[in-house]
């Protein structure tokens, strides 16, 4: 996945699965809530094998977890979930938005500080992509924020190169169609041309696959350089580069309603 695409490009059926007292709450939710993945990726996994419930391998996502189970993935303890939290993080060029990279590229989680929970990101951004990341121990959270009817605004700083035709820029607003592939609508200005170089503001509602990149290329223009500056109503603000800030509790219940309680946030850490 790229720097705009959301791994939640439509949005599944909606499912009942409020946890019941008696038989506890499904393994994929109770993971995801953990932080462990998200709940797509946590059914891959039990495809996988790779999760234990008491001792027993887990084959189906219709399992249950209750008060005092033991659940291992891959062949490691999870701990109950805890209060969801939410950090921003400043994203450099050159780290892979994976827990895990084949090619044994470094990543955001192996930037982290020491004594982080374990998180995942809300959305992704490409390796050569930068700027804000959100990062969450809730992966029910971050596939919340992900989903399309949750419609917050992306905005980016992108640099191109090529010959802007503001024009062109401007009908994005309705939407567009480049190789065979539509695109949503898509606001984007020119703020300063320097040469055959330009900046950029490009925002979006809905992100497919290099959505961004693709688009300017269908549009003649080459991006050379492309930053994240907001996620819906959290900013990328004053961080630097892999900075990470916890977003306060009271924020995070006022922005995102229906949350329930979170933890007093720790000091900016770099």
């Amino acid at each position: 996945m790229s720097e705009e695409h959301d791994p939640a490009e439509t949005e599944p059926a909606a499912e009942n699965d409020t946890p019941d007292m008696a038989r506890g709450e499904r393994i994929a939710k109770w993971l995801a809530r953990a932080g462990t993945a998200s709940r797509r990726d946590v059914e891959r996994m039990i495809e996988e094998g790779r999760i234990r419930l008491n001792g027993a391998p887990v084959t189906h996502p219709a399992s249950f977890v209750t008060p005092g189970d033991i659940v291992l993935v891959d062949g490691k303890p999870v701990n109950a979930p805890e209060r969801t939290r939410l950090w921003r993080y400043h994203k450099p060029d050159g780290l892979m938005t994976t827990h895990r990279d084949p090619q044994g590229r470094p990543t955001v989680f192996d930037s982290l500080p020491e004594g982080m929970p374990r998180v995942v990101s809300v959305g992704r951004l490409d390796v050569n992509s930068e700027g804000l990341l959100l990062l969450t121990n809730d992966g029910e959270l971050a596939r919340r924020l992900e989903l399309p009817s949750n419609a917050w605004l992306r905005r980016y700083r992108v640099r191109v190169f090529g010959v802007v035709d503001e024009k062109r820029l401007a009908d994005l607003a309705r939407g567009s169609t480049f190789d065979g592939v539509t695109y949503g609508p898509i606001e984007a200005g020119l703020d300063s041309r320097k040469g055959d170089n330009a900046w950029l503001t490009v925002s979006l509602r809905e992100g497919k696959n290099r959505e961004i990149r693709r688009v300017m290329a269908g549009l003649n223009l080459h991006v050379s350089r492309l930053i994240r500056l907001a996620y819906g109503p959290f900013s990328l603000g004053t961080l630097k580069k892999r900075e990470l800030e916890e977003v306060a509790p009271k924020i995070l219940r006022d922005q995102i309603p229906g949350l329930s309680g979170t933890t007093p946030p720790r000091p900016r850490r770099s």
